[in-house]
């Protein structure tokens, strides 16, 4: 296999061909740290790499293959979002405003690294992961490997960049309103956000938040996912019929926003692939409130993490010192009110008639790297708004979601489709973006910069 096919040969083919003896575990790592070399530069998605550690990582799987280990993720070179704890690194969340290392691996590391897993690095993300786009003045821009003029969402998207231009298997990431489907639909992959609890992480941001991965497919995905939850029937998802499947089709907003007509597009598109393969398919739009709790979560979640989690306040920037003091301000009737109601009763009647739901990723494709650098903390917030308004509903209500790659926009930059199942049910996600996957082949795009 050619170093290119195989850099982008995915963690489930990858696990296959070092458990074949077809290629080490270091040899994997050695092709990957040359490719962060020689593309990371421009890119700007890892904000560190474990370079030395990771070879003798490979070197230890490749011994354990040798002695018959043949453990599922064994060798296969991983990257973790910033904002995991890995053993002797210090988490910074994208800021400067952290300094103490970790004593131990996250949770979520740990499951990777008992199934094998090798972590080459640690991928950027804006501070304190705020932001739609993955910006700071900690760590820089990260740029889109498809145009690199462009965003690639956040606050995955250090992770998602890395995947995408094939500087790792996989990578984590994190995903409290949006942040893992952007970065996906940003950069071309599949960003799947799991059921609120599926994966541990412990709370934050008054329960919107859930860990996932960026991959480049739904195969991938569902084997990451089944070591992430400890739930191995979802390996098997992919191969699973999801049956004929009632799906609700909606370019509603959240909030008033311009629907691009490439995004409207795209959905279209999404739902007339469905529709061939054999699931009924109609218009329908979610019954959203007005007044989401959502917003009142965010603001509130991010003052918690400055006031409380944070090692140096003093240090981050003026930006996110503004979220902070909106969430303070939110008045305490206000705020019992967001963290008692979930949308989860408001929902419920619509995802029994309807087993998904098939909505835009973004209002509009990749917007400009940096779009929202230096602005306040409102602004930049309303900016996201018009963007962003079709996730966080989902963070609210806890139910899985995936972004899934299925269209480009009329100057060739990918545009994701957002699929929303019900609580617990990503194994019918996963066989849905499965079929469609098979139906367009978007695994077999590349972006320029790769």
């Amino acid at each position: 296999m050619e170093p290119d096919e195989l850099a982008f040969a995915g963690v489930a083919r990858q696990a296959e061909l070092i458990r074949d003896g077809e290629v080490s575990s270091r040899e994997l790592v050695q092709l990957y740290l040359e490719r962060i070399e020689r593309l990371d530069p421009q890119l700007n998605a890892f904000r560190t790499v474990m370079a030395e550690r990771a070879l003798v990582d490979a070197q230890q799987a490749d011994g354990r293959r040798g002695a018959g280990d043949d453990r599922p993720l064994l060798g296969v070179p991983l990257a973790v979002k910033d904002v995991e704890d890995v053993t002797g690194e210090v988490t910074r969340y994208g800021t400067d405003a952290f300094s103490t290392a970790a004593a131990q691996d996250s949770e979520l590391v740990r499951r990777l690294r008992s199934a094998g897993a090798v972590i080459v690095g640690k991928t950027n993300l804006p501070e304190l992961a705020i932001t739609g786009d993955t910006e700071g003045p900690a760590f820089g821009v990260t740029r889109n490997p498809w145009n690199l003029d462009r965003s690639v969402g956040g606050s995955s998207g250090g992770s998602a960049a890395a995947v995408a231009a094939g500087l790792c298997a996989a990578a984590t990431g994190s995903d409290g309103m949006g942040s893992i489907r952007h970065p996906a639909s940003n950069c071309g992959l599949v960003g799947l956000k799991p059921t609120r609890e599926r994966i541990p992480l412990g709370e934050h941001w008054y329960g919107l938040s859930v860990t996932g991965f960026e991959t480049r497919n739904v195969r991938d995905t569902a084997l990451l996912l089944s070591i992430g939850a400890a739930d191995e029937s979802l390996r098997d998802a992919p191969q699973q019929s999801p049956g004929r499947l009632r799906v609700a089709v909606s370019t509603k907003a959240l909030f008033p926003t311009r629907i691009h007509p490439d995004v409207k597009r795209v959905v279209g598109e999404t739902a007339d692939h469905l529709r061939a393969l054999g699931h009924e398919v109609e218009h329908a739009d979610p019954p959203y409130s007005p007044l989401s709790p959502a917003v009142s979560r965010y603001f509130a979640g991010i003052a918690q993490d400055v006031d409380e989690r944070t090692e140096h306040p003093d240090r981050l920037q003026r930006r996110t010192k503004g979220y902070a003091r909106i969430g303070r301000a939110i008045a305490g009737p206000v705020r019992e009110w967001a963290l008692r109601e979930d949308d989860t009763a408001r929902m419920r009647p619509f995802f029994e008639r309807h087993d998904v739901l098939v909505a835009p990723v973004a209002a509009r494709p990749p917007v400009r790297a940096g779009e929202w650098e230096g602005l306040g903390a409102l602004r930049a917030f309303l900016g996201m708004l018009l963007v962003y308004p079709f996730a966080g509903e989902w963070n609210l209500t806890g139910q899985p979601a995936i972004s899934v790659p299925v269209g480009m926009s009329d100057d060739r930059l990918p545009i994701g489709t957002m699929i929303v199942g019900r609580h617990g049910e990503e194994a019918t996600l996963i066989a849905l973006a499965a079929q469609l996957e098979a139906e367009l082949r978007w695994t077999d795009r590349r972006p320029p910069l790769s």
